[in-house]
């Protein structure tokens, strides 16, 4: 009997417990979602645990938006960012507020035309543990500018070179793209920009380069607004060493040119310059490109006749060395007789001896073979005005103080 009414007693209570325990799941089931969560144990999901702006999924997110992780509690364990951008991934630094409830990049702005990758762990107010993963892709912009430089990369060099980089769009923010172009040296001299109209900027030092200095030139003017939706594209580091000096003295009333390497007399060279009614520009200019042979036409600088033709068009011109953006070159001559060292009859360019075909062996040749891009050919004596400092690369005929004025950086 009494075993009858302990197993009476048993099952009783295990009944009560049921029944406890269906009340217990009643009640919860008319509270929220919290009050299950609480009573199973359940976190809570992941995007009220982590929240994340922008928010997942988000498209065309502007650069001046906040990236941003946050807990509204417990803390963050470890947050990972990846921007990928050109077919490449590259990881995004930041840190952790020291009440580990935010997570905020290093770098505040965001990428253009990228997609942002996001894997979040944190522990919520209850000491559980949850995950997030989230993705969102930044604004592509429909206008981009890029820079033109000079010289190029890994070349070697004369010791007037300026670096001069060319935009394809008008810059409004000049000094947001002139503080997004670095240009250093070793050895370590002063080296200032000045703005030339709205879409070109030069880089010089006071003087002429050393000989054997490196030269860096550092663009980060991917996503630099220039003008009003007009953005940066490039991202990129490229150098240049600076060979031996040669300066080299064209003295029009003389008719001779005086080379000078390192500071020594090489050679002394005759010449022709402008005529009198052509005359060569006075001043220092900078060899900017070499071509073994060119053609010459006149009415692509404006000498034509009355036909509106070219006064001259010479097919062949040997050993042409490129001193002005206008037209002006030093070159091999081997149409005039007569008149090197002695009389000025070009159209404004230096004239040096040469023959049909150019010869290594003629004066022009001569000096052709030993030249550098970036070398310093200046012209004096001559009836004309000083070449403009923005016609080629002519930065030199502009004093240092004018020259550092031309910063848009104040």
């Amino acid at each position: 009997m009494m075993h009858a009414q302990t197993r009476a007693a048993r099952a009783g209570a295990a009944l009560a417990a049921v029944l406890t325990w269906a009340g217990l799941l009643a009640g919860a089931a008319g509270c929220t979602s919290h009050g299950v969560d609480k009573v199973l144990g359940k976190p809570r999901s992941p995007e009220n645990t982590i929240r994340l702006s922008p928010d997942d999924g988000s498209k065309a997110v502007r650069p001046e938006e906040s990236l941003r992780v946050r807990v509204p509690a417990g803390r963050l364990e470890s947050v990972k960012v990846v921007r990928s951008q050109d077919a490449q991934d590259f990881p995004v630094p930041g840190r952790i507020a020291e009440d580990g409830m935010t997570w905020r990049p290093d770098d505040p702005k965001l990428a253009l035309a990228a997609k942002y990758s996001v894997d979040a762990v944190a522990l919520d107010g209850h000491g559980r543990r949850v995950a997030r993963h989230a993705t969102f892709t930044t604004y592509v912009p429909d206008e981009r500018f890029i820079g033109y430089v000079m010289p190029e990369n890994r070349s070697t060099v004369g010791t007037g070179m300026i670096v001069s980089l060319d935009f394809n769009r008008v810059i409004e923010n000049r000094a947001a793209v002139e503080r997004a172009i670095r240009v250093t040296s070793v050895p370590e001299v002063e080296i200032a920009p000045h703005w030339f109209g709205e879409k070109r900027l030069d880089f010089r030092p006071e003087e002429y380069w050393k000989p054997g200095t490196k030269v860096t030139v550092a663009l980060r003017l991917r996503d630099v607004e220039a003008a009003p939706g007009v953005y940066g594209l490039q991202y990129k580091t490229f150098s240049f060493t600076v060979g031996r000096s040669q300066v080299s003295v064209v003295d029009a009333a003389a008719h001779t040119m005086e080379v000078r390497r390192d500071g020594e007399v090489l050679s002394t060279v005759p010449i022709t310059a402008g005529a009198p009614k052509s005359t060569t520009y006075n001043g220092k200019m900078v060899v900017t490109e070499m071509l073994e042979v060119t053609r010459m036409n006149g009415a692509t600088v404006g000498f034509t006749d009355a036909d509106g033709k070219g006064e001259y068009d010479i097919p062949d011109v040997p050993h042409a060395l490129r001193l002005t953006t206008s037209g002006t070159f030093l070159h091999g001559n081997y149409w005039a007789q007569g008149v090197f060292g002695t009389a000025n009859v070009s159209h404004g360019c230096v004239g040096l001896r040469d023959v049909k075909g150019g010869s290594s062996a003629t004066p022009a040749g001569w000096f052709f073979d030993r030249s550098l891009i970036g070398d310093v050919v200046e012209v004096v004596n001559s009836n004309d005005k000083k070449v403009a400092p923005d016609n080629g690369l002519g930065g030199w005929n502009m004093g240092w103080k004018a020259w550092k004025a031309g910063s848009a950086v104040k």
